[in-house]
């Protein structure tokens, strides 16, 4: 029990919020299932981030080559003439199910993060940051404009709605079990060794490059998977698949606390349970025999607000950087 406690607490919290959105009302179980969804994504994260130190923008580029992929080859290809009418040959006669989609998904994640950072992965600090940057804008022109891989500007439709919350859960689950595995493999010690201390790591005879490069694969998978896991719940275009998305989730891993699995997981069911009650707000919510009406943007606000607050109250986030532990339940 002692080895895995770091992977109880994790699967115990998404469990509870499963176990949540499943008993309460449709309207309010879709705030549950995305933030189920963020989970994934935050976890893909979190194996880059959290172990290389190396901080990446680009990881939502992953996530939407991950919805244009289950999307498109998920919708019955006798709509596609009329929603997307100028798809290549085979995706316009190519459709899929359910589960095939999503490990497509995460393949083509997986390829693209491979693809982009060989060249990225010699990079370190602002440099890479940067350049992560560039792969999300490359990504999101692309996908927004060349109309042979997808709906192009609008938004997807006819896809099957079967993200429902277990299986959500399911991903979340798969997503933090390749994390806590990774984590504490050979190779996630020997990524957490080139952050921790870059010289002493190629000292040891570490390939920062390669440690870096396998990291940032793996995390594009997990990623690519999530998007799968996002276009079958929710109607998705490529405007919601950039700068919001990529804020609120880094939001999400800062917060909860960027070098532990916990913190990931935390963070994401935290700060996603906070946008969710905003965006109501901002729509007008009766709470304690009032009625709450903030205007547009709040939420953006007030998560930017808490994001800087927890980084100089506590820079380790609501977690600290520590993993769950099961002497906290004794205690």
């Amino acid at each position: 029990m002692r080895r895995f406690q770091g992977l109880l607490g994790p699967c115990a919290l998404v469990l509870l919020a499963a176990v949540l959105g499943d008993v309460v009302s449709r309207a309010s179980g879709v705030y549950f299932i995305t933030a189920l969804v963020n989970v994934s994504i935050v976890v893909a994260l979190y194996v880059f981030i959290g172990s290389s130190g190396v901080l990446s923008f680009g990881h939502i580029s992953f996530v939407a080559l991950g919805v244009w992929t289950a999307g498109v080859l998920s919708v019955p290809a006798a709509e596609k003439p009329a929603i997307m009418p100028n798809l290549a040959g085979f995706l316009r006669h190519t459709t899929v199910g359910n589960v095939p989609s999503l490990v497509l998904a995460a393949v083509a994640g997986g390829v693209l993060a491979a693809v982009v950072g060989a060249p990225l992965m010699r990079l370190s600090g602002l440099a890479a940051g940067i350049a992560t940057f560039a792969v999300l804008e490359i990504t999101h022109n692309v996908l927004r404009y060349y109309e042979k891989i997808g709906p192009g500007l609008n938004t997807f439709s006819s896809v099957p709605e079967t993200t429902g919350v277990w299986q959500a859960a399911i991903g979340a689950l798969l997503a933090i079990t390749a994390a806590f595995f990774y984590a504490r493999s050979r190779f996630g010690r020997m990524l957490r060794a080139t952050s921790e201390d870059p010289a002493a790591a190629t000292a040891a005879g570490i390939s920062i490059y390669r440690q870096r490069l396998f990291a940032f694969a793996l995390s594009g998978m997990i990623a690519g998977f999530a998007g799968g896991l996002y276009v079958h719940l929710l109607p998705l275009n490529t405007e919601s698949l950039y700068l919001d998305l990529t804020f609120i989730t880094l939001a999400m891993l800062v917060v909860g606390g960027s070098t532990s699995l916990w913190g990931a997981v935390v963070g994401a069911l935290a700060v996603s349970a906070l946008d969710s009650f905003l965006a109501e707000a901002e729509n007008g919510v009766r709470i304690f025999g009032g009625t709450l009406d903030l205007p547009a943007g709040t939420r953006v606000i007030v998560v930017g607000a808490l994001m800087a607050v927890v980084l100089i109250r506590r820079p380790g986030g609501l977690t600290n950087g520590a993993e769950f532990n099961l002497r906290w339940v004794r205690r």
